[in-house]
């Protein structure tokens, strides 16, 4: 069977940060390394084909993807660890990095699709995460062998968390509702006061969310140029794009997945360097979604989404968003026939054309931007990525 296996790896602590020089080396150094492997060995002889390998260096490190063919869940993590490891010692400049997690992200369409192929005494438990756990439990990255305590788990995360929290430097704690002195001693702004550990928390969750989402969007990439496909006509399983407004799932190709991922790597590269000032475009309000998704999924996952991290993440959300315009394009009244025109219509029995849209959001106040413009900057001087924005090509679809 075929496991992606996602290795996080980072510098040493107290080394800068990479610049551009350095991470272009570093992609150079890993991918070489890479090719010149075709096949890993395990114990007593057995063996995985390495399929395909995906590098993505950012200023802490590089947070690989690696397809193998191998017996088993558990071996393909075994043997990548081992790999990475060794590339890693083989590069006098890579010497000291770390790897902080290596592991099978399960998309539960395919585990689910294993475990019913699986019968007998020593089939896995139905679960796809119980066992998952059973057979990978990790604290700070590493093994834990036998047994499983949620409670440890849960306080290794919470740490895991807040020392993540740092990294987002665009935002200081009063962007998730934290008060300072003064407004403290004022009796507050009226909303709920969250705790600095609060704000941390859900700072955390976004950094590590950045982490996942990049490296699932990379799987959704892959699917559909395999698959040389949209998403509407996807068959192979997504982790993210099903979840954009479905009436333009048709149009949700390789290219546009492409873009969106550029459009999240840049929203969260500026998110974390200090650099943010507004989001760009509709990509990015839609990009942000879906790191709030993530981010609340994990804190919920592992019991540490209570009030005040619940607080925290909506106050982050009101501080980023300047409207929330974006949310009209999941408006069931719009569904309707896929060619939706650039401006708003549908062509043939479709449910909405560009009256009907302007009775409903116009009127409510909404202006909900047409497909064709989810990656034009809302104003001159917004960011946008040159990789993700409108083009020549653009303008001609």
């Amino acid at each position: 069977m075929t496991y992606v296996v996602t290795v996080d790896t980072r510098i040493p602590e107290g080394i800068p940060e990479m610049d551009p020089l350095q991470r272009a080396g570093a992609v150079a150094l890993l991918e070489d390394g890479f090719q010149s492997v075709k096949s890993l060995e395990g114990p007593d002889g057995v063996e995985a084909d390495l399929l395909d390998s995906i590098v993505a260096v950012h200023p802490d490190g590089a947070l690989l993807k690696v397809f193998v063919d191998a017996p088993t869940l558990e071996f393909a993590e075994d043997a990548v660890q081992v790999l990475v490891d060794e590339l890693l010692e083989r590069s006098e400049l890579l010497a000291d990095w770390k790897i902080e997690r290596c592991e099978v992200e399960l998309h539960q369409d395919l585990a689910r699709e294993s475990l019913d192929a699986a019968d007998g005494p020593d089939a896995p438990p139905d679960d796809p995460a119980v066992r998952k756990a059973r057979h990978t439990q990790h604290t700070g990255g590493e093994r834990t062998g036998e047994g499983y305590d949620p409670d440890v788990r849960a306080k290794s995360v919470r740490d895991r968390m807040l020392e993540l929290a740092d990294r987002l430097r665009s935002f200081p704690p009063a962007a998730f509702g934290v008060l300072d002195d003064e407004e403290e001693r004022g009796g507050g702004s009226g909303g709920f006061a969250v705790s600095p550990e609060g704000a941390g928390l859900a700072a955390g969750a976004l950094v590590h969310a950045t982490d996942v989402l990049v490296a699932e969007l990379f799987e959704d990439v892959q699917v559909l140029t395999q698959e040389d496909t949209s998403v509407a006509e996807c068959e192979g399983p997504l982790w993210h794009l099903e979840r954009l407004p479905d009436r333009y799932a048709l149009r949700y190709d390789a290219r546009f997945a492409r873009r969106f991922l550029v459009t999240v790597i840049a929203l969260t590269t500026r998110f974390t360097d200090g650099s943010f000032r507004q989001l760009g475009c509709v990509a990015e309000e839609l990009a942000l979604r879906f790191l709030l998704r993530e981010a609340t999924a994990t804190l919920e996952l592992y019991g540490l989404l209570d009030d005040d991290v619940s607080a925290a993440l909506d106050a982050f959300a009101d501080h980023v968003y300047e409207d929330m315009d974006h949310e009209w394009l999941y408006d069931g009244s719009m569904d309707g026939d896929d060619s939706m025109d650039d401006d708003g219509s549908i062509d043939g029995d479709g449910s909405i054309d560009g009256d009907d849209e302007e009775a409903g959001g116009t009127a409510l106040g909404i202006e909900p931007v047409a497909f064709g413009e989810w990656f034009t900057p809302f104003a001159e001087g917004r960011y946008v990525h040159p990789s993700a924005a409108d083009g020549p090509e653009e303008a001609q679809r």
